[in-house]
């Protein structure tokens, strides 16, 4: 079986989104990931390569993001990593999505999906590098 690659980098921009999923998915599958984790770890990988892409580099494509994925026999994790502005976790606060529903508010509810979805989220920044890292359990 050929090795896959576990690591890739992208310039910031939406169009990139697809090739990150299919990366990432493809990478859960071969874990050992049904349909439904799978589909979760997507939709996570999803939110934050938008979070970076809008916020850290204010859509600014030709700035690089890099992804990376790894796994040990209890867990599977994914890196995404860059050079931008960084996310002040310190700031969050938990969104009322019912609210934000009934309002027709858009946005604003990606660190609560992804917090929601997958089993640790890890922020890390020192100075212009950032680190976001999703762990999902088997």
């Amino acid at each position: 079986m050929t090795e896959q690659p576990r690591f890739i980098e992208v310039a910031a921009s939406t169009e990139n989104l697809l090739a990150v999923r299919n990366f990432v998915a493809r990478h859960a599958r071969l874990h050992g990931f049904g349909e439904k984790d799978t589909e979760e770890i997507r939709l996570s990988v999803d939110e934050a390569m938008t979070n970076v892409i809008k916020h850290a580099y204010g859509y600014d494509d030709s700035k690089l993001i890099y992804v990376s994925v790894g796994s040990d026999e209890r867990t599977f994790w994914v890196a995404i990593q860059d050079n931008g502005h960084a996310f002040d976790i310190s700031s969050y606060t938990t969104p009322d999505v019912p609210q934000r529903i009934k309002n027709r508010q858009k946005g604003g509810v990606g660190v609560y999906l992804i917090k929601k979805l997958m089993d640790k989220v890890e922020y890390s920044s020192k100075g212009q590098h950032n680190e976001i890292r999703m762990i999902k359990n088997l």
